[in-house]
């Protein structure tokens, strides 16, 4: 097994999204005892129970109440974690929402704009916040998905956002190499998490979440720059990817579609 380079070095560690999905699961894998992990998310309740759970692990953490779309709130959480525990050795962004949205109707548009400002553009907010104050070596990932390998039926938001992501992440790395800062991006197939729970239709190489989140530590403490989990889901991907649109179109109208976020007004 391969190990991290020299430059590397284990320490403070901020993952937003963490009050749920991959987000919680990659916040129990980083308990490592002493480490201080500060836990971002919108719920307070869930982010106070996951503390308790990596306090028993021994590690240190700490809740970060914000949505990553509010870099006034970010950027004070940045200063201030980093204040107290110094440089930064890891930071993850996987705060993120799905949802289907269909074109057509006009009360999606604000679904849309939800999707794609969260996914994308709190992904920058957050990074933007803290890596100033990434260390020498630091590691920096983020999640992005096999959706956004090709276009799916009423999930033109969820696919657009992660598409955006993974250019995004391939932008970011080549513009951190210099300062020796390691970008990866990680694409999920099917991961068991409250979000995937919504799905109506099969879900293929269903992984639970401890699974992947060790793989994508893996991954992230080596610096690899790509990782798609599960495996067989880079091999599907590779293959949809690279079909002829008319046969893509043909297998992909027949597939389910993701529910729709009904609003309750």
């Amino acid at each position: 097994m391969s190990s991290p380079d020299a430059g590397y070095r284990p320490g403070p560690v901020v993952i937003t999204g963490a009050s749920s999905g991959i987000g919680y699961a990659l916040a129990c894998e980083y308990a490592d005892p002493g480490r201080p992990v500060l836990l971002l998310g919108r719920s307070e309740v869930s982010l106070a129970r996951l503390a308790e759970i990596l306090r028993g692990l021994g590690a240190c953490p700490e809740v970060g109440i914000a949505d990553v779309r509010d870099a006034e709130a970010l950027d004070s959480l940045a200063s201030s974690f980093a204040s107290r525990h110094g440089p930064v050795s890891v930071l993850v962004a996987s705060a993120g929402i799905s949802h289907g949205t269909l074109t057509g109707e006009k009360e999606d548009r604000s679904v849309f704009a939800d999707i794609l400002t969260t996914n994308v553009l709190g992904m920058q907010i957050s990074f933007s916040a803290f890596l100033p104050y990434m260390q020498d070596g630091g590691r920096v990932a983020g999640i992005a998905s096999v959706a956004g390998f090709r276009g799916l039926p009423g999930a033109a938001a969820y696919s657009a956002s992660k598409a955006a992501v993974i250019c995004y992440l391939e932008s970011l790395r080549l513009e951190l190499l210099p300062k020796n800062i390691r970008v990866t991006c990680i694409a999920p197939g099917y991961i068991a998490t409250p979000m995937t729970a919504e799905n109506a239709y099969p879900m293929p190489w269903l992984m639970p979440a401890d699974r992947a989140a060790r793989r994508m530590r893996r991954a992230i403490d080596l610096g690899h720059p790509w990782l798609v989990v599960p495996w067989q889901m880079a091999i599907a991907g590779w293959i949809l990817k690279h079909l002829p649109r008319r046969i893509y179109d043909r297998i992909l109208t027949r597939v389910g579609t993701k529910a729709r976020k009904i609003s309750a007004e």
